[in-house]
């Protein structure tokens, strides 16, 4: 029952998190008039979690000594990452808007491919998944671009653009099962392939941005979870403090007062006549840094993170 229980939590979390796009589009197109609170709702519950998940997973007590040795990496280039954000969003923000946009569509993109290397064991299966995720990804990074920057792409050509994002995929998708079948690894290559879609279809760029990617945030919760418990389970002979008989406190309490210090912080973009909404650079900043971090954190040639991290997932696949 166990086993049968990780195989579910990992198909509905990792592997095909697609209820959660479903849910999503279902509520925004069903519900038009909830809008507003589906945003917050999404960002609070899971956006702003996951970016929160960051912070306990570098700031671990086993980071302590690898944060020391790299401090260039870890300390200086994120103060930098702290500054240029500034500078940016107050001097040129249409460029830096842009940067932003781009940055997060190529963090999303590496976790993707990051996910199907997890499991997929054949080097040429890896190899077309990974060409692949990131041509779709880059295609329709291009697609948002030219609908919500330069407003290219109007409204009335959306249906032929999803007859060919739409024609295109079921291509890509035939021919990925006619070469390696289909298993799971297919339909976590099919993860990574659509968390961009809503781009050729919503009308709203946050929802192109949310939508999708509510399976990223999913992912990353999930596996950043598993690695922090594993590594507590590993000092288990130490006594695990607690309060109100939560047993990790400290990592509940940093992600629910993160997600919502920075959940209410991005609504105040929305007030464009006052002074708050130049708050929102706060939440921008932290998804920065955790777009930066994240870089160092999984890069897996290095061997703390092989020790650390990929040794605590390995026990996942």
């Amino acid at each position: 029952m166990n086993s049968i229980s990780k195989i579910n939590k990992e198909l509905l979390f990792i592997k095909f998190p697609i209820i959660f796009p479903i849910t999503y589009g279902s509520i925004l197109y069903l519900f038009p008039n909830f809008e507003i609170q589906l945003i917050f709702i999404t960002i609070l519950l899971l956006a702003e979690t996951h970016f929160a998940a960051t912070w306990p997973f570098l700031l671990h007590k086993v980071n302590f000594h690898y944060i020391q040795t790299k401090k260039i990496n870890l300390i200086i280039i994120p103060i930098i990452i702290v500054f240029l954000c500034l500078f940016g969003f107050f001097l040129f923000k249409d460029i830096f808007l842009l940067i932003f946009f781009a940055s997060n569509v190529f963090h999303v993109t590496r976790q993707s491919f990051g996910v199907c290397k997890l499991y997929c064991k054949d080097n040429l299966e890896k190899k077309i998944q990974e060409y692949l995720i990131y041509l779709l990804n880059f295609l329709f990074f291009i697609v948002g671009y030219f609908r919500f920057y330069i407003p290219v792409i109007d409204n009335e050509n959306l249906v032929l653009l999803n007859i060919f994002a739409f024609t295109g995929l079921i291509f890509v998708f035939i021919y990925y099962v006619y070469k390696f079948k289909f298993t799971e690894n297919f339909l976590t290559f099919v993860t990574g392939s659509l968390i961009f879609y809503p781009f050729c279809f919503v009308n709203n760029p946050v929802h192109a941005i949310i939508m999708g990617v509510t399976m990223h945030y999913t992912q990353y919760l999930y596996l950043t979870h598993h690695v922090y418990m594993q590594r507590q389970s590993a000092n288990e002979n130490l006594i695990q403090p607690s309060f109100l008989g939560i047993k990790y406190y400290k990592y509940i309490f940093t992600l629910v007062i993160y997600a919502v210090v920075m959940s209410v912080l991005s609504i105040f973009g929305k007030f464009e006549e006052s002074f708050l909404k130049y708050l929102i650079i706060i939440p921008i900043i932290g998804q920065m840094l955790h777009f930066y971090l994240d870089s160092q954190l999984w890069k897996f040639s290095e061997k703390h993170n092989r020790d650390n991290i990929l040794v605590h997932i390995n026990k996942i696949s």
